[in-house]
């Protein structure tokens, strides 16, 4: 499959399982400050709201040259942590994104797009930390902070600073 974008940001989650819903409310904030029509230096930028599904956030990858994912994760580190991982080249801790509510969790969906060529030869994870994942819990004061500081961070390296 081949689109028309030549950057994506994928913002992953559930919206109705508290801090789940960081990387779906990243790509609202994201989109809300971007100017319409909105374009890298290279092309056509798109910013989409995800479920996680295996199958289709591999064929959202495909033909992108530049992907920009951002999802909750959980490990031991402290509550509405921010973390960047290159994943162009090297795996993503699996620790940390092997929980998902779909059969594969990001990183087997990373590494499944490695092997069949589909991951962009650019691509970066935002990582949040998250504790409350709840059947219906609200997003938590600290990931929601963490989630403007990702945004900010995220329109920087795609747009430029000065932008």
């Amino acid at each position: 499959m081949n689109h028309r974008h030549d950057t994506i940001v994928l913002g992953i989650g559930n919206p109705n399982r508290g801090d789940d819903a960081a990387g779906l409310m990243a790509a609202r904030l994201l989109r809300g400050m971007l100017p319409a029509g909105t374009a890298d230096c290279n092309g056509m930028l798109e910013v989409i709201e995800h479920d996680g599904e295996a199958a289709s956030l591999l064929a959202r990858l495909d033909g992108v040259r530049r992907a920009f994912l951002i999802d909750a994760c959980v490990s031991a580190g402290p509550h509405g942590t921010m973390q960047r991982f290159d994943v162009s080249h090297d795996p993503l801790p699996r620790g940390r994104f092997g929980l998902s509510t779909h059969s594969l969790g990001l990183a087997d969906v990373i590494e499944l797009g490695r092997a069949l060529g589909q991951l962009p030869s650019y691509c970066i994870v935002y990582a949040i930390e998250g504790s409350l994942f709840q059947e219906g819990a609200p997003l938590s004061p600290e990931v929601a902070a963490a989630v403007g500081d990702v945004v900010s961070r995220l329109r920087s390296e795609i747009l430029g600073p000065s932008l």
